[in-house]
């Protein structure tokens, strides 16, 4: 039984070397908070770097192994969207980073594939490290925010991004940065992260699809992390609002929930009654496994989990952990 990972994330090397005894790495740099775990500092952005963040790529192996994952698809951290930051800063952290995993991809070429991060606050260079990274470094796509400073995706300023994304065959992961849309609201109990991604999730379905972007870019490739936040479980209020628009308003031909399968899901969902539901809902071909490595809210043991699930067949196992992905990113 295979076991590819859709969702794990890398924090480079070459950070931690450059910001070790207080050193900075384009600006960027790490201190310790009161209880001495290490914290990124990114501007007037503050990420907690969990310890295996740390990890060599060895290190990552033998948790992998240890996890009975073979393949990570490994994406940077979204500590260095960087996307606050002045463009030419995001530039040169999203080449270091990539080129980190691309290295990684040329040592262990059966163990690692890659998503890229972009600086998105620059279409034209996020397009040319785009096709950087997919024609001369062979990665599968890129992981982006939800927003770009305060705008969704589908501002008319990003679509020349989503028709290389579509013309190049990257498959584009969602997964949100600093600041959710629950963050203005209330930080406390973990708040902006349990409920906050879901609810970024959500609102990005709703605006690529109220907003004509898989109209017109109909082989795009999009993945949502989380499950996919809230969409599946809401899309018929969605429905009820699109019904009730005259046709003037409308920039998508169908109801929202014919866009269900045109996305791809990770399996970060928590529950069985959940994982179940997305698939009922979205279809089996359309999820993916993935673990949110190396951070809290990642699923102890997550292979052995799907392999428990009662209400999922042998079949349904496999598509997740493994056929599904290898088929759509040619692993």
């Amino acid at each position: 039984m295979r076991a590819i990972d859709v969702h794990a994330h890398l924090t480079p090397q070459c950070f931690w070397q450059a910001t070790r005894d207080g050193g900075s790495w384009h600006g960027l740099r790490r201190e310790q908070d009161a209880r001495g775990r290490e914290v990124l500092v990114s501007g007037d952005e503050r990420g907690q770097l969990p310890p295996r963040a740390s990890w060599t790529p060895e290190q990552r192996l033998a948790d992998m192994d240890s996890l009975g994952v073979d393949i990570h698809v490994v994406s940077p951290y979204a500590g260095f969207y960087n996307y606050h930051l002045d463009a030419a800063v995001a530039v040169v952290t999203s080449r270091e980073s990539n080129d980190e995993i691309a290295g990684m991809i040329q040592s262990w070429p059966d163990r690692f594939a890659g998503l890229a991060t972009l600086p998105m606050q620059d279409v034209d260079a996020t397009v040319a490290e785009l096709e950087r990274v997919m024609v001369n470094l062979g990665f599968k796509g890129a992981m982006i925010d939800d927003k770009v400073n305060g705008k969704l995706l589908d501002e008319p300023e990003f679509l020349p991004f989503w028709k290389a994304a579509e013309q190049l065959g990257a498959l584009i992961l969602f997964h949100q940065g600093g600041d959710t849309v629950v963050s203005p609201r209330i930080r406390r109990y973990h708040l902006p992260n349990s409920i906050g991604n879901l609810a970024d999730r959500t609102l990005t379905f709703a605006s690529l699809v109220f907003g004509g972007v898989m109209d017109a870019c109909p082989d795009l490739k999009v993945c949502f992390s989380h499950g996919g936040g809230y969409a599946c479980y809401g899309v018929g209020r969605m429905d009820r609002n699109w019904r009730s628009m005259s046709a003037e308003e409308r920039r998508n031909p169908e109801a929202p929930s014919a866009y269900l399968k045109r996305f791809y899901y990770d399996s970060i969902v928590y529950t069985e009654a959940a994982l179940r539901f997305l698939i009922d809902t979205a279809g089996i071909d359309r999820v993916f496994f993935g673990t949110d490595w190396p951070y809290d809210m990642a699923q102890d043991w997550p292979v052995s989990w799907v392999l428990s699930l009662e209400s999922l067949t042998q079949d349904e196992k496999e598509a997740i952990l493994w056929k599904n992905m290898e088929r759509l990113l040619d692993l």
